[in-house]
């Protein structure tokens, strides 16, 4: 089956489990950092890969955590922070900000992204009922058209499609935005569909 061949209602059905995975993730981060952190409902959509770079800056530097996903549901997770997001972040936890990625800053980063990604696929795995097996985490810095490229290059998935789904965490009315970019091996999106009765 075709991903742009979704109905309405698998599109609503992928929205709750993004919703659930969210939500589990805010509060994780809200844990993490000691703040309260609100979350907005994700978007969610279904993104042809040759069409993926059309609506980013792809000259953007940002801080790309990918977390490989293994059990049911195989593929990568790639948790995009924007700069400045991510160096409030790191600040925030070692109580000194930093311009450039210091081996310090690299594993708050590399912790974080470990944290509330493990939380989101932990949530879909409960409500599911599949086994979602994260990787361990690594972290790169880099142009994002290009840490995009190189992930869906690896996962073999250039051809194919991807799961964008944006969430932002808010925390004192402020935007901690980031993308989660989910890149399915072929059958990974049509066994969680088929888990919630709606294939």
């Amino acid at each position: 089956m075709s991903y742009n061949n979704f109905t309405p209602i698998q599109l609503d059905a992928l929205k709750e489990v993004g919703n659930i995975g969210s939500g589990n993730a805010a509060t994780a981060l809200s844990q993490l950092l000691n703040k309260k952190i609100d979350m907005a409902v994700p978007y969610i959509n279904i993104v042809p890969f040759d069409e993926i770079f059309s609506g980013i800056a792809g000259e953007e530097i940002v801080f790309g955590v990918l977390i490989r996903v293994l059990g049911d549901t195989p593929g990568n997770i790639l948790f995009v922070f924007e700069k400045e997001t991510a160096i409030d972040m790191i600040e925030l936890l070692i109580g000194r900000r930093e311009e450039d990625l210091s081996e310090m800053g690299s594993s708050v980063i590399s912790e974080i992204g470990n944290i509330i990604s493990a939380a989101f696929m932990n949530a879909i795995a409960r409500f599911t009922n599949l086994t979602i097996i994260p990787s361990v985490p690594a972290v790169t810095y880099d142009m994002l058209g290009a840490i995009l490229s190189t992930t869906f290059i690896e996962s073999g998935q250039f051809d194919e499609f991807v799961l964008d789904m944006e969430t932002v965490f808010l925390q004192d009315n402020e935007k901690i935005q980031g993308h989660f970019y989910y890149i399915p091996m072929p059958g990974s999106l049509e066994r969680i569909l088929n888990s919630l009765g709606v294939m």
